[in-house]
């Protein structure tokens, strides 16, 4: 079965300060040493035969949000609502139930920053 992992996370630069729960090697700055065990845990993913695609998003501020309201269109900057963490990226996954997707998910280095909404794909009627 297939399931969205979407990524939630404070949009903050994590330029050259240390994150907590992730290995910085020195002269590695917080944001390499984030996408360095995100790339690592998508390898082993794929290995395993789980994932399907992940890709990260751009910045909030590069978003525009779409409305139609009887007919007419109307684009607002940036995401929907005012939170502290925003959609930051996604995965899709295969994995056996959603007890499995869930274990998935919280193996992913993001979920230390982070949250992660595990969601089944809707597969029709």
């Amino acid at each position: 079965m297939r399931y969205m992992c979407l990524v939630y996370y404070e949009e903050k630069p994590l330029g050259s300060q240390r994150v907590p729960g992730f290995v910085v090697d020195l002269g590695m700055s917080g944001a390499q040493a984030v996408a360095k065990e995100c790339n690592a845990y998508d390898a082993d993913l794929t290995e395993r035969g789980h994932l399907i695609v992940s890709h990260p998003l751009s910045p909030s501020d590069n978003a525009v949000t779409v409305r139609v309201r009887e007919g007419k269109m109307s684009t607002t900057d940036g995401p929907f609502a005012e939170t502290k963490e925003v959609l930051g990226g996604f995965l899709l996954i295969e994995a056996r139930d959603m007890n499995e997707a869930i274990r998935i998910a919280a193996d992913l280095p993001l979920a230390k920053l982070g949250s992660i909404e595990v969601r089944p794909i809707h597969r029709g009627p």
